[in-house]
């Protein structure tokens, strides 16, 4: 049986001309689903329900419009800029995605997710605000000019790791499914403040395994702990570099995170006021949303405004910047130093001594660490000896079993002094061996002549 959005009373915001387009558009909607299931004639049937569909929303923003400026609702310029985003910039693009796929299973999927999600969510929020009884929604977005300077780096660094061409389809994501999701929070703060800034990420099943399923190489259609877990850390990593594109993102450290069930994901969505809230498709690949919860900006900004008389020089200036960072990074060129240790006092210890001349990375487990040298291939390794499940010899027998990794420099973090220990692992070619007692001073300097030998 297909699937069918019922009408709830809650849905009725009380004005009776208003309810009942919203009852027509929901009348439509289930008549998509009826024809996504039918095989015969789908495309044709899909093509005209859709162009019906278009037709009723345009009405329906039109009338509801007419409306508020009767009845002089204070909202009604900023209700009037979300029905605008819809209609000319989340429906092109879905029907874009309709016409380059043929009407594809997934992409019909993709159309009836994200409308039948903001048809629901402006309804019970925007919609309900014109009566006073909700709050409106998007009041605390940032400006739209700093929108699109988020919207940019989004896209760009999308390219820079996946090479994906990404699309904005929203930027009012609501919350809505699209496709089976990953749901990933990630809360930063600051040291000695209370100030904290949330990100919501939400990946399709299927961009994780087109993406990340492939630098791991995995033959797979199905999410598994191995690839969640390397989705984890370079969602991370995908944040991180994000944050670093605007100062007032600047100083903030990653203090929790949890992945999420769809419900779980509402209540948060529900009860937080976002200041980004962005839907991208990446041209078949898959749907991704990114969320920011982060009041501090709505004060601070974000970085070069880009308004519609200062776009060009503002994209230049924003272009200009990142080849000078880019620039300035190849010049500096900080090695890459894996930290591996089960201890987080240790790996803490380690990346406090090591920055700011090296780039350092940090993971608790051989499993983790193999992961983390998959995704971001260090200068050098530092391995904990004693790990539990798997231990530093293990983990280094793994690495060498990969071609791509046999001559990766590891050296031992070990608290032993016996001969036998080291016997044991001669064979797998460390790179040395660091005791753990030797002062912090000392650590520092064999790091740092192994890379004077390594540039030598």
């Amino acid at each position: 049986m297909a699937t069918q959005i019922e009408w709830h009373e809650e849905y009725n915001i009380g004005i009776s001309s208003i309810d009942k387009e919203h009852q027509q558009l929901f009348k439509i909607i289930n008549k998509l689903f009826v024809f996504k299931e039918e095989e015969k004639d789908n495309q044709w049937l899909c093509q005209e329900g859709i162009k019906f569909f278009r037709g009723h929303v345009l009405k329906h923003f039109s009338s509801e419009e007419a409306y508020m400026a009767s009845i002089r609702y204070d909202g009604l310029e900023q209700h009037a800029q979300i029905h605008k985003k819809f209609r000319e910039d989340t429906l092109p693009a879905l029907e874009e995605e309709l016409e380059r796929t043929g009407y594809s299973d997934k992409a019909v999927g993709h159309f009836l997710g994200v409308c039948t999600g903001w048809l629901v969510g402006h309804t019970l929020t925007e919609d309900l605000a014109i009566t006073g009884k909700r709050k409106i929604r998007w009041e605390k977005l940032l400006p739209e000019e700093e929108l699109e300077v988020m919207k940019k780096a989004v896209i760009q660094l999308v390219f820079d790791m996946f090479h994906l061409e990404s699309q904005l389809i929203s930027d009012t994501y609501g919350g809505e499914k699209f496709g089976n999701g990953v749901y990933y929070r990630l809360i930063y703060g600051k040291r000695h403040e209370k100030k904290k800034q949330e990100v919501l990420l939400v990946f399709e099943e299927n961009l994780l395994i087109n993406t990340i399923g492939k630098v791991l190489g995995v033959q797979t259609n199905k999410l598994d702990s191995m690839l969640i877990n390397a989705a984890r850390y370079t969602a991370r990593q995908f944040v991180g570099r994000i944050m670093e594109h605007f100062p007032a993102m600047e100083g903030y450290e990653l203090k929790a995170e949890n992945l999420l069930s769809y419900e779980q994901f509402e209540k948060v969505y529900e009860k937080e006021e976002l200041q980004a809230s962005l839907l991208f498709n990446t041209g078949g690949a898959g749907y991704f949303a990114f969320c920011m919860i982060a009041p501090h900006l709505l004060k601070e900004g974000i970085g070069t405004p880009l308004g519609s008389d200062t776009a060009l020089e503002g994209v230049e200036e924003y272009l200009e910047k990142r080849e000078a960072d880019e620039k300035k990074a190849k010049e500096e060129h900080k090695p890459k130093v894996l930290v591996v240790d089960d201890s987080k006092t240790i790996r803490y210890f380690m990346r406090d001594l090591l920055f700011p001349d090296y780039e350092v990375m940090l993971a608790e487990s051989g499993v983790a660490a193999i992961r983390t040298i998959t995704l971001n291939r260090p200068d050098l390794v530092l391995l904990d000896y004693e790990m539990p499940v798997c231990d530093g010899s293990q983990t280094l027998a793994m690495l060498r079993s990969e071609e791509a990794f046999a001559d990766l420099p590891v050296v031992f973090l070990t608290g032993r002094r016996d001969p036998e220990s080291v016997k044991k692992v001669i064979h797998l070619k460390p790179a040395g061996y660091l005791l753990k007692d030797m002062t912090p001073e000392a650590i520092k300097k064999e790091v740092n002549n192994f890379f004077l030998k390594k540039k030598a």
